[in-house]
């Protein structure tokens, strides 16, 4: 499995402005509405709300993978989103997020779904790579990017 495979070009931002969780949330679903990939924004947003009253998916070092499970999606989706400034996201080093993968799959898709969390939580514990995509200036050098670490990861 690659990122590449979920995660397209039409589904990636490279500048999200949001400062708070609930907002950056709403702009991810947003890109991945505006790409045609969810049916129902309020849904999806309620399922991103509710994992996060769980536990926050900002897992420190400027990086947040909000994920969850929906029948608003008919396949494993993916968006990306790059804060130059950072957003708040209680994550659990209290550092501000810069990088936002989020993933939605479909109810019966558990293995998949837990298969591309692992994926893109393996990627981004590399520094440099982490880098890498904060540097990104355009939606093809986050593909480029990721699409290189990928092929160091085989």
């Amino acid at each position: 499995m690659k990122i590449t495979d979920f995660l397209t070009k039409d589904c990636i931002k490279v500048d999200i402005k949001s400062k708070t969780k609930k907002e950056a949330l709403e702009e991810l679903v947003d890109i991945l509405a505006a790409a045609g990939k969810v049916t129902d924004k309020v849904k999806v947003m309620q399922v991103l709300l509710e994992r996060e009253e769980l536990g926050s998916t900002g897992i420190g070092q400027g990086v947040a993978i909000p994920h969850g499970k929906t029948d608003n999606v008919s396949a494993l989706v993916a968006g990306f989103g790059l804060s130059k400034e950072g957003c708040q996201f209680d994550t659990l080093d209290g550092d501000p997020v810069n990088i936002f993968f989020l993933l939605l799959a479909p109810y019966n898709a558990s293995g998949i779904h837990l298969k591309s969390l692992a994926k893109i939580s393996g990627l981004l514990k590399d520094k440099y790579f982490r880098k890498s995509l904060v540097n990104c200036a355009t939606a093809e050098e986050v593909m480029t990017v990721i699409s290189e670490e990928e092929k160091l990861k085989i």
